[in-house]
């Protein structure tokens, strides 16, 4: 029998004051009246309220804890839908943004929407519609659109001890404690996995249940299993028994990285082979593969046979190929590589002896090994968008050339 419509009023959608904090940054007192008291309508009694705008909210939230509902104004913002995404960099994962503005812009509704927010408001505001947008933003349905979609990255090593693990940890590590942005690092390999080890964290069950249990997978599991490596990035990573069957399954990985997609800014996935080779549809999903191979003869042809697994790039996927550990001596060269692998590398990034000496330390990479941080700005800047510069060599900080 179908069920008779509802006839609930907006007034009866509320959430818990105990459990919803708002912040609000808005520059005229009539919309500040409207905000107030649709907030004290919903119980939300733990929120702020601050003159200012979305640029205020930027500058304010880099240093202080993200609320879980946040309202901003845009009035008078010459480039809006850059200051949501400046904003967006410095929110934590989870946050429902609404964004209020003088402007019935639909071009304008469109590209915020695209960026992330839950709903724009042009004013004056009315108090309905703002208690439905603060329902949609407190609600973590998957019918809700990505709060600010977050870049998913893939690093393949063609072959086992190429350093893939190695780049995408310490990738992971600058995204988030150098560039602060939200980062999360998931380590495919649930029996053999390095990168929680290079951080000097302890594994949890929680990837593996994720992969067989799909369902299981929401955001109070996320952050039950999350692994806080530092304020700004969490890992994922699991290290099962030997000899106990445990394989990343396409349903469970598609799942668990749509989930991150929508908390973080950047998602890193350290993938081996073997797993790769199991979950091709996942490698298609809209996102970059770095492809990492040392200078031997074996990964040269690795490489050529991954290329052709991997496909040609789209508008959605590309593939870039990495060199890494070159020598002066030893292994082919840049030219011999490229000879043998049928293409030239997109990056080099060159050997560093200290490499050994940081993951038995537990200390990113980054940190300790000059050499390497140069190789892997390239990676960052295609990875980010963003000019990221490189450090300068000794030669350079002394001669200045």
């Amino acid at each position: 029998m179908m069920e008779a419509p509802s006839t609930e009023s907006p007034d009866a959608k509320t959430q818990s004051p105990t459990s919803v904090n708002a912040k609000v940054f808005v520059n005229d007192q009539g919309s500040e009246a409207v905000i107030r008291q649709v907030l004290a309508d919903l119980g939300i009694e733990d929120f702020t309220v601050v003159t200012g705008n979305v640029l205020t909210a930027t500058k304010l939230l880099a240093k202080q804890s993200s609320p879980q509902l946040l309202i901003v104004d845009i009035t008078g913002i010459e480039e809006p839908l850059s200051s949501i995404l400046d904003l967006s960099d410095v929110c934590e994962p989870g946050v429902g943004v609404i964004a209020v503005g003088e402007n019935n812009d639909i071009a304008l509704y469109r590209q915020l929407k695209g960026a992330g927010v839950v709903e724009y408001i042009f004013k004056p505001l009315v108090r309905e519609q703002l208690i439905r947008a603060c329902d949609a933003a407190l609600t973590d349905g998957s019918d809700q659109p990505n709060l600010f979609p977050g870049k998913l990255v893939f690093v393949l090593g063609v072959r086992g001890g190429v350093g893939a693990t190695t780049l995408a940890t310490n990738a992971a590590w600058h995204i988030a404690e150098i560039r602060q942005r939200w980062a999360a690092l998931v380590d495919f390999d649930l029996q053999c996995g390095d990168a929680a080890l290079l951080f000097d964290v302890t594994p949890g069950p929680a990837l593996r249940e994720a992969f067989e249990r799909p369902e299981r997978v929401d955001k109070l599991f996320l952050e039950r299993g999350s692994i806080h490596v530092n304020k700004r990035l969490n890992m994922y990573a699991s290290l099962e028994p030997l000899g106990t069957t445990a394989e990343g399954s396409d349903e469970g990985a598609r799942k668990l990285l749509e989930f991150l997609l929508r908390r973080y800014r950047v998602v890193f996935v350290d993938v081996p082979p073997k797993t790769a080779e199991r979950l091709p549809q996942i490698l298609q999903l809209p996102s970059t593969c770095i492809l990492v191979a040392n200078p031997s003869l074996t990964a040269a042809r690795d490489t050529i046979r991954w290329r052709d697994f991997l496909g040609a790039n789209t508008r959605e996927r590309r593939t870039l190929q990495v060199l890494n550990h070159t020598r002066p001596y030893g292994g082919l060269t840049e030219a011999e590589f490229a000879r043998a692998s049928g293409q030239a590398p997109d990056m080099v990034i060159g050997y560093d002896r200290e490499l050994a000496m940081a993951a038995n330390l537990g200390v990113p990479a980054m940190q300790k090994c000059a050499v390497f941080k140069y190789g892997i700005m390239p990676i960052l800047h295609e990875v980010t968008g963003e000019r990221i510069e490189r450090p300068s060599s000794f030669f350079t900080r002394i001669f200045g050339t």
